[in-house]
């Protein structure tokens, strides 16, 4: 046997680690039932050398989470599942000597955060699944050793402590899933190593400080993170102390500066407008006493009257120029 699928049943029990002892069972699907007390192997115990797919979603499943169990992963430890050089899990039945036709495996996943029937399950596909339980504790540094898993759902439980950096060197990991639990503590930057990771979910724990902004970390949104009180910086729209921005600057402030450079502008216009009159004026003045034509000395004096007239009005003396 190599697909077991007992998925939404009524089954009432705790966890059968006798299956543990199929020699070929790589997919294990008990989702959805009514399992329950300790998930617990004993030390030592050589089970399900084979395994790359384990569901054990929404039952009632408590306590830690199993480290015996996951010591024994060891599929997906080394690839030892990997012998199967066919890309999909197919088996041919038939009798010996007669037409043999294929059968093709099939089973419905909860894969980056959405329910997908696999027609067809791919041979190199690695899933853990113990997401929607009473689980408790911290998430074992052991996880950190299944170098070929895809993906990983332990949210909806109850989970304490930091995110381990062990985390960071499942160098296959497509999506990550810790929602709704009790995490605590930084985000490791080590996941933004992941050069699979395409689904990401940390949202409703009480994860604190700023949001890594390395590499594939940097490419999710809001949504993975949300729900974290203690969260800042982007893409969140808390941001970190020592981020913010200056305020701006109050009308009243605003409104004094425009003024304080309206009169400063308008200042330097008329002083270049009177410089101008008074350097007109001369040149003018210097044609005139070097017998230039009459028409250029009724100019000179109509300006000088004009001048005249202007510097009145400030009531400033007005310059008249006389030839000697």
């Amino acid at each position: 046997m190599e697909v077991l699928d007992l998925g939404d049943n009524h089954i009432e029990d705790t966890f059968p680690s006798w299956l543990g002892t199929l020699p070929e069972l790589k997919v294990l699907v008990l989702k959805s039932n009514n399992l329950k007390d300790l998930l617990n192997i004993p030390r030592g115990a050589h089970l399900f050398p084979k395994l790359h797919i384990l569901d054990l979603s929404n039952n009632n499943f408590s306590g830690p989470l199993p480290v015996n169990l996951i010591i024994n992963l060891k599929a997906m430890m080394n690839g030892r599942n990997r012998t199967d050089k066919s890309l999909y899990m197919i088996r041919y039945l038939g009798e010996q000597g007669k037409l043999l036709r294929p059968y093709e495996n099939s089973v419905t996943l909860t894969m980056k955060g959405q329910e997908i029937e696999l027609l067809k399950i791919l041979t190199f596909l690695t899933v853990i699944d113990l997401s929607h339980n009473s689980f408790q504790g911290k998430i074992p540094k052991v996880f950190g050793h299944l170098h070929f898993l895809v993906g990983l759902n332990l949210s909806h439980n109850y989970l304490t402590g930091s995110i381990s950096p062990t985390l960071g060197n499942l160098t296959n990991l497509g999506w990550l899933d810790l929602s709704s639990n009790k995490l605590s503590g930084v985000i490791p930057r080590k996941l933004g190593d992941l050069a699979s990771f395409g689904y990401l979910n940390l949202s409703r724990n009480q994860l604190t400080g700023r949001v890594p902004q390395d590499k594939q970390l940097s490419t999710f949104s809001s949504d993975s993170f949300s729900g974290n009180p203690g969260l800042c910086g982007t893409p969140l729209p808390k941001a970190c102390p020592g981020d913010a921005q200056p305020p701006p600057p109050s009308s009243t402030s605003t409104f004094n500066h425009e003024g304080h450079e309206s009169w400063f502008k308008q200042k330097v216009l008329w002083i270049g407008y009177a410089s101008g009159i008074v350097i007109g004026i001369s040149i003018a003045y210097i044609a005139f006493e070097t017998e230039r034509p009459k028409w250029l000395t009724r100019c000179v004096k109509l300006l000088e009257r004009r001048v005249a007239g202007w510097m009145e009005k400030p009531k400033r003396k007005a310059i008249k120029f006389h030839g000697h």
